[in-house]
């Protein structure tokens, strides 16, 4: 079916992106594979395609557009590839939503420019450890110095993607107890200076998948956070964080078709290469029949992902809906991308085989944003159940 959703400039960014990926990344990638980390020096590239300043304002140095479009080609083209940008998503996706949403114009004016050029990378710091997707139980705390001039920051948090690189995070922190019929209540959100003294680094946590993409786990021992870089009221930031949960649902799902399908094509070009028993693997009915499933699928995740980024781009995708498109676009994934490994036989099983990649990577889409039994709860409470 022939999709609408992108235009020539999405077309000729997609070009320059493919260009670029083909030069400075698949040739380096098994190095960073092995490494477990990319090399800081790629974001500074990144910066110079202008992958981080396409929604950023243009008074801060940005391009100043109000889409997601050319974020979801950066999927499909990563995808394609087999490759991930360590943890750039983070830097773009979740936490450049809370600088334009909570940013004052001096915030703003401190933080865009280095956002933009690279030499500042963010991260998002929510979780931590026994509390899982109950933020509210956070213990990580942020009290107020008696002038007011800054915050005494303790705790620790943990799966920080983007964590070993990043050089501000946005920081989750109770700077209030919770109140009796209100456990959201006191969470404030902090832009904490990484380089800050008694900030802390952990483990570089060793993942099932999304291995170039690194994720830490960090302690926080009396850091002083200059008053300035509160993000929005003090005790709202439980509310801050719903406010971006829909858009990061949507990254997920998409970015989830976009690996079923480039999965589908990974198997599609190795069966019709592979010989078994004097004819190829693509000639067996069974064959054909696995692979015309997963086809249905990944059109089917590709038009709830399309629908679900001009919801997105319109400012109309729901709580619900964004939860609906992660769980559909997720669960296809899981079931496509295991078929397609299926059908590669024991080099699927190989990490030289991008479909040995892709089924790690793809593992963990059900898992944060939000787990799928989270998403069918709200969904469940959407259709009044």
């Amino acid at each position: 079916m022939h999709r609408t959703v992108f235009d020539e400039d999405h077309e000729s960014f997609r070009k320059t992106l493919r260009a670029f990926i083909e030069t400075e990344v698949v040739p380096h990638y098994d190095q960073w594979f092995a490494d477990g980390i990319v090399p800081k020096e790629l974001y500074g590239k990144l910066a110079e395609l202008g992958l981080f300043g396409i929604s950023v304002p243009e008074e801060y140095g940005g391009a100043g557009l109000d889409t997601h479009k050319f974020e979801a080609i950066q999927y499909e083209e990563t995808a394609r590839a087999a490759v991930t940008f360590g943890g750039s998503g983070v830097h773009v996706l979740l936490a450049l939503p809370y600088i334009k949403m909570l940013g004052t114009d001096e915030q703003k004016q401190r933080y865009l420019p280095n956002f933009v050029s690279g030499e500042e990378m963010w991260a998002l710091a929510m979780t931590e450890p026994g509390t899982g997707s109950d933020l509210a139980g956070m213990r990580t705390s942020a009290k107020r110095s008696e002038d007011g001039s800054h915050y005494v920051l303790n705790g620790a948090k943990t799966f920080i993607t983007g964590g070993v690189h990043a050089d501000r995070v946005i920081i989750a922190a109770r700077t209030s107890p919770a109140k009796e019929d209100d456990r959201r209540f006191g969470i404030s959100l902090f832009a904490v200076d990484a380089h800050s003294p008694g900030y802390t680094v952990g483990r570089k946590l060793d993942k099932l998948g999304l291995r170039t993409s690194d994720t830490a786990e960090l302690s926080f021992e009396d850091v002083k956070v200059p008053a300035e870089d509160l993000l929005g009221n003090e005790n709202e930031g439980f509310s801050y964080l719903g406010h971006n949960l829909a858009s990061e649902r949507w990254g997920i799902a998409y970015g989830a078709y976009t690996q079923a399908a480039a999965a589908l094509r990974f198997a599609q070009e190795y069966v019709q290469q592979r010989e078994v028993f004097g004819k190829t693997v693509a000639s067996f009915q069974n064959t054909k029949f696995e692979l015309a499933a997963c086809k249905a699928e990944v059109d089917a995740a590709q038009a709830v992902a399309d629908r679900a980024l001009e919801a997105l781009d319109a400012g109309e995708l729901t709580a619900a809906e964004a939860a609906s498109a992660k769980l559909f676009c997720t669960e296809v994934a899981h079931r496509v991308i295991d078929r397609c490994l299926q059908l590669h036989g024991g080099y699927g099983f190989i990490n030289e085989y991008p479909i040995a990649r892709l089924y790690a990577d793809n593992r963990v889409n059900r898992i944060y944003g939000g787990t799928s039994e989270i998403m069918k709860t709200i969904i469940a409470k959407d259709m009044g159940l």
